[in-house]
């Protein structure tokens, strides 16, 4: 029987350099480690990342919300060098640097077992995108990764360009997360990519691009099954062209649209979408009410599903595991 522990950690500094060494071990048992927001830093990042270049065990840690900044970064691009076991890297608001970021693309080139990594809302300030540039450069090599997390980048339409350079060259990722670039977007949709999960909350694609983004959903071979345009500044006709999506693509399932200009003949389409059961209550995060003859949307917590990869591992895992009948 496969023994999977998962572990959630809540430590100060010091207990990093025990889990360091536990990490260590070869025989350990530990498969997951989870150190969100526990105040680690470039010290404690040095440790672990030195700790997984033996380790053959750990297959996913997340280290979201811990400062390890640029030297914590190049540690781990120098760990993925090495440790051929790792599938899941979390590294989100973990203020990695434009040298780190680098440092991880490059790595990626020849890391042959990640297949998920998130470096959300890393801290770059220059104006000309290198870190897309690199990132656009390794999507074509890389043989292994299906989801790749770039929330709050602050990606501009020249650097969306770029990224998307490398994407029409992968057939793996199934998750990316981008800004404003609808337009470079759609055309890698429309090019039969293996895309099923689009992120693009909290950008500025407005109608044009949510109408974009319509076009290439209806095309036939699009695969596209989750898509979150949530706080996007759009208006009736982007969000009426996707609901319209919604119905015309027997693929697309999740749609997430809240913080958007939710006005009646909004209001009234995702109504019929629910009411037909086209979308279902879990598959959105709007729920339509009536006052005085008129439809409006109330928000549902619902959001787009992060890590699925590693979710769907540890289900196959647990299928496995159980008894046969």
């Amino acid at each position: 029987m496969r023994v999977v522990v998962v572990m959630r950690v809540v430590v100060v500094m010091r207990v990093v350099v025990v889990m360091s060494v536990a990490t260590q071990a070869q025989d350990t048992m530990l498969r997951s480690l989870d150190l969100t927001f526990n105040n680690i830093q470039t010290h404690g990042a040095e440790l672990l990342a030195g700790s997984l270049q033996g380790n053959s065990s750990l297959l996913s840690l997340r280290l979201s919300g811990n400062k390890i900044g640029r030297n914590g970064g190049l540690d781990f691009a120098g760990m993925l060098r090495v440790n051929m076991t790792l599938q899941e890297l979390e590294l989100g608001e973990c203020d990695l640097e434009m040298h780190g970021m680098i440092g991880l693309s490059t790595a990626l080139k020849n890391n042959t077992t990640l297949r998920s990594v998130d470096v959300s809302r890393a801290l770059l300030f220059s104006l000309l995108e290198e870190w897309a540039v690199h990132f656009s450069k390794m999507l074509p090599v890389n043989s292994s990764l299906v989801e790749l997390h770039l929330g709050k980048m602050g990606l501009t339409d020249t650097g969306m360009e770029r990224l998307s350079e490398g994407l029409k060259l992968n057939h793996r990722l199934r998750n990316r997360v981008s800004r404003d670039g609808a337009l470079h977007l759609s055309k890698v949709l429309k090019g039969n990519s293996p895309l099923e999960v689009i992120d693009l909350s909290s950008n500025r694609i407005e109608d044009p691009g949510a109408e974009y983004l319509s076009e290439a959903i209806c095309c036939e071979g699009s695969v596209l099954r989750e898509l979150s345009v949530c706080r996007n500044n759009i208006s009736t006709s982007g969000l009426l062209s996707l609901a319209g999506a919604l119905t015309n693509s027997p693929a697309l399932t999740h749609i997430y649209i809240w913080g958007n200009h939710l006005e009646e003949p909004v209001c009234q389409a995702f109504q019929e979408l629910l009411n037909t059961g086209r979308l279902t209550p879990e598959q959105t995060d709007v729920r339509p009410y009536e006052v005085d003859g008129h439809v409006f949307l109330a928000e549902l917590f619902h959001h787009l599903r992060k890590h699925l990869f590693f979710t769907d591992v540890n289900e196959q895992n647990a299928g496995s595991d159980s008894p046969q009948q």
